[in-house]
């Protein structure tokens, strides 16, 4: 089996674009992509590593209840690991996010994912700059870093690949010791 797990959640298709591209980039160090819909607890805890992606929802009035949050599909599948204990795993996490149109929620539900890891003991690695993005608050932002890798493919999509490449380079040795 492959040491790396990479999951996600996606309803344009941008999050699950992104997980195929890391696990080409990965080769055989990866699992084929799962959507968290379609996951098990056993599949997501067969992984000695992970690579979580997520969209953050920007429905509904700005700084509304529906603002900025972490999809269904995600809430539901981290409630399942609330007694899951996750200190043998390391797990780094990205998000999809669009700053121009929701420049106060970039990739928020990064940082909903990464408490949830770290609140089951996990280890998260493949923290980002946030030189280089126009927006104005995220809760993924810790101590001038996003939490993990953001990404934007409506309004800088010549900048992914890059992106997740330089990523991909800095959590390798992490992910795969």
């Amino acid at each position: 089996m492959a040491r790396i797990g990479i999951f996600f959640s996606s309803e344009t298709g941008r999050t699950r674009m992104v997980a195929q591209y890391m696990a080409k980039s990965l080769g055989g160090a990866a699992a084929a992509p799962v959507n968290i819909v379609d996951a098990t607890l056993a599949d997501f805890l067969a992984h000695d590593a992970l690579i979580l992606g997520s969209p953050t929802h920007g429905s509904g009035q700005p700084q509304g209840p529906a603002f900025g949050v972490c999809p269904a599909p995600w809430q539901s599948f981290l409630a399942q690991l609330s007694d899951t204990d996750l200190s043998r795993k390391v797990a780094a996490v990205y998000g999809v996010g669009d700053q121009r149109n929701y420049p106060g929620a970039f990739v928020n539900a990064i940082a909903v994912i990464q408490d949830a890891l770290l609140a089951r003991g996990a280890r998260v690695v493949g923290r980002w700059p946030t030189t280089g993005y126009d927006f104005t608050a995220s809760k993924a932002v810790d101590q001038g870093q996003f939490v993990g890798l953001a990404l934007d493919q409506i309004n800088q999509p010549g900048l992914t690949g890059q992106r997740i490449e330089s990523w991909l380079a800095q959590i390798r040795s992490e992910l795969l010791p």
